[in-house]
């Protein structure tokens, strides 16, 4: 991670990240406090204990890092997660007082004005607070020059990430290499300043901050003898592999004993996150397997009288790390088909019954898969399970194809809501899909989750794709 440190006014700078990191639990704590005030509630001690829950729980789901976009899309980008995030909080309370059976002691006005008043607060709070950290690092005294050794393309790549990152607060002096200006990747109007041997007193003669080492892996001879030039330098050093060229799925830094290591292809529910994305999951598939048990009868009773055959159909998919599971759906055809051949469903296919095409038009037929949810098999969001035949197909077919298995597969996702739901009748339709999958585990945040189930809501309603 590039550090945050700047030269001047450090002190003001610090205390702003500061106070952003720990602005969700105080702003949670003092509107819950105000909530209290409106209707005197006093502060028994079941309160205390309150607050003191929420405010270690929103230390927890508020991320402290700020967002690198621009100021009207961080706007909403901070609305939504604020807002998805608060919901979580209270339900992880909702769920507690249930387990510990204290929901009633606390007053049910309070909590609900409590629950009114926090997010629009929590948005207010964060955004002042990132307006006027971005204030800091765009003021001139602020900026960090930066320098950058290698002129490749990853080199070019970086460049253009720092210049479209304001928020960084760094300036871009231009790049250092022994290859001619015509021989380096172009597109970029950074200029080129000189050799890799011309770098170091250009460095301490200009007061650059921060060096990047753009350079090959297989140069590594290169990457010591500069290294071994700048040991006089005070400018923090950061070596950028050119691993990074490859298509990487959550990549990201650790180590094992002190050894540094890299992620080249991870899953991204890991520590908190995972337990984020598991609660999350649980929450949502009881809540709609209670709201939906009378429908789910009503359901199951039509297809038992209007077509012979079993209620629910199972079938074997691929599931987390590419393990077998079984995906249950309601029936909606007159086979089912499980076998190392299974044809995909089109439009007008005879196969579909009468009451399996409404359940396939308005997706009701994937319902069941809620209990795979509750099961551990599956979760709500995430790349759509294909038939084992379809997997042993595809994989050799197209790059990446397995790796949508870090995650366990969903109900719904990324690729359904982006026009890529039902028959894939072309290598190319299930590349574009498996291109959408991918993505999904590159960008996860419980964000976007809940943006891919608010379209797919809307989805139910207008996608011709379905049937």
């Amino acid at each position: 991670m590039v550090s945050t440190s700047h030269s001047n006014q450090d002190f003001p700078y610090a205390l702003l990240i500061f106070l952003r990191r720990v602005s969700p639990p105080i702003v949670a704590v003092l509107s819950l406090r105000g909530a209290m005030w409106m209707y005197g509630v006093e502060m028994r001690d079941t309160y205390q204990a309150l607050i003191i829950i929420v405010a270690l729980i929103a230390l927890m789901l508020f991320p402290g890092k700020m967002q690198q976009d621009n100021v009207s899309r961080q706007f909403w980008s901070t609305t939504l997660s604020v807002f998805s995030r608060a919901c979580l909080l209270f339900g992880i309370l909702l769920v507690l007082g249930y387990a510990t059976k204290t929901s009633s002691i606390f007053s049910r006005k309070t909590l609900f004005t409590w629950f009114i008043l926090m997010p629009p607060l929590l948005v207010l709070a964060q955004y002042g607070l990132d307006i006027l950290i971005t204030r800091m690092l765009l003021s001139a005294d602020n900026a960090r020059r930066v320098v950058i050794a290698g002129g490749s393309e990853l080199g070019q790549k970086l460049v253009s990430r720092i210049q479209a990152s304001p928020r960084l607060g760094m300036q871009v002096d231009g790049f250092f290499d022994d290859r001619s200006a015509d021989r380096l990747a172009n597109g970029s109007s950074t200029p080129v300043l000189g050799t890799l041997e011309m770098l170091p007193n250009y460095v301490r003669d200009n007061g650059v901050e921060l060096i990047f080492i753009v350079l090959p892996m297989r140069n590594i001879q290169r990457v010591s003898d500069l290294l071994d030039k700048l040991h006089d330098s005070t400018a923090s050093i950061y070596f950028v592999p050119d691993v990074f060229v490859f298509d990487l799925i959550q990549c990201r830094t650790g180590d094992i004993g002190g050894v540094p290591i890299v992620a080249l292809r991870e899953t991204p529910f890991y520590g908190t996150q995972g337990v984020i994305k598991k609660f999350s999951d649980y929450v949502l598939a009881s809540t709609v397997l209670v709201l939906a048990s009378p429908l789910l009868l009503l359901i199951a009773l039509t297809i038992k009288l209007t077509s012979p055959g079993s209620v629910i159909f199972k079938q074997r998919r691929y599931g987390l790390d590419g393990r077998e599971i079984i995906v249950y759906k309601f029936r909606s055809m007159t086979v089912s088909e499980d076998s190392d051949v299974v044809t995909q469903v089109t439009a007008d296919d005879e196969r579909v019954t009468k009451i399996g095409a409404i359940l396939r038009k308005y997706s009701l037929d994937e319902l069941p898969q809620f209990i795979n949810v509750l099961q551990g098999r599956m979760s709500v969001v995430g790349p759509r399970p294909h038939a084992v035949a379809h997997n042993e197909e595809y994989r050799p077919l197209i790059k990446g194809y397995m790796v949508r298995h870090k995650v366990s597969p969903g109900i719904t996702g990324l690729a359904q809501v982006m026009g890529y739901r039902g028959e894939t009748a072309t290598v190319d339709a299930m590349k574009k899909r498996v291109e959408f999958d991918l993505e999904y585990l590159r960008n996860w945040s419980i964000t976007l989750d809940l943006r891919i189930i608010m379209k797919t809501i809307k989805l139910i309603f207008t996608d011709k794709m379905a049937y």
